[in-house]
């Protein structure tokens, strides 16, 4: 890995960080050649930028304008593979604070021995991590409430109203969300900056409770649990019905058997 810091404008003290989820995946293949990290791809970019793209679907830009970060999307949009409209984005501001150790202010910038490419690889794998999980959690929070309806009508009344299709379409939802968030990004993996410059381990753990990761995490593991039993619960309520409706039917069918054998014992009596 090549370390880059902003070698065009070496007094930069202070640069903007901005992550996009853009989508499900992208691929990077051809980059390889200019990039001044491999894993996860960091590419030159604009009159000063960097670019750092994670193949799960998450670009993180470096000291970017709106204009520059615009022209590199539109060279990356044919490579998005299951493209987010509009994409979940962060921000955040890192700052150098000169020979003093790295530091995160809770709710404020990210300050910075140096503005090493490897700093800039932690930041940005946090960053792409966050976003991903904001879009994971919008998403659950999107079948709880489709579900919500339905589990309140099913504790008011004991029963529900909705047809078939409409509660396989609800346990289509739900499954479509548990496999889109379930594997996609391992959030408890270290990055793979980590491996060379183990010295930045405190600051990634400083990154990492900052933005909540592990604790985000888990809450939405447990929800993704819950969407799983419910849709299992839905499932059930479905077969129960039709081996009720079949039930039914049998009955039916053996009752109409009876009457018939019945009418053609009175028949034969009274033609007797």
């Amino acid at each position: 890995m090549k370390d880059y810091a902003f070698r065009s404008h070496p007094q930069l003290t202070r640069v903007t960080a901005h992550a996009l989820n853009l989508g499900d995946r992208i691929n990077t293949a051809g980059f390889e050649k200019d990039a001044l990290s491999a894993v996860p791809l960091a590419l030159r970019t604009g009159q000063d930028g960097i670019a750092v793209i994670f193949r799960y679907g998450v670009a993180v830009f470096f000291n970017m304008s709106v204009e520059e970060e615009a022209g590199f999307l539109d060279r990356l949009l044919p490579r998005i593979g299951g493209r987010l409209t509009p994409p979940e984005e962060e921000t955040a501001t890192v700052e150098l604070l000169g020979e003093s150790g790295d530091q995160v202010a809770s709710g404020g910038p990210v300050h910075v021995r140096d503005m090493s490419m490897a700093r800039l690889l932690v930041v940005s794998d946090v960053l792409a991590k966050s976003v991903v999980l904001a879009h994971d959690e919008r998403l659950v929070a999107k079948v709880f409430e489709t579900i919500e309806p339905f589990v309140r009508e099913l504790a008011a009344a004991g029963k529900f109203f909705r047809n078939r299709r409409g509660i396989l379409k609800l346990i289509g939802e739900a499954l479509l969300v548990q496999h889109n968030v379930s594997g996609r990004v391992a959030i408890a993996d270290k990055p793979d900056a980590l491996w060379d410059r183990p010295d930045l381990e405190r600051l990634y753990a400083r990154l990492e409770d900052e933005y909540e990761l592990t604790a985000r995490v888990e809450t939405l593991n447990r929800k993704l649990e819950v969407v799983a039993e419910t849709a299992d619960t839905l499932a059930d309520i479905i077969d129960t019905r039709r081996s009720l409706r079949l039930e039914i039917i049998v009955v039916v069918l053996i009752a109409l058997e009876i009457v018939i054998g019945l009418s053609q014992i009175f028949a034969a009596h009274g033609a007797g």
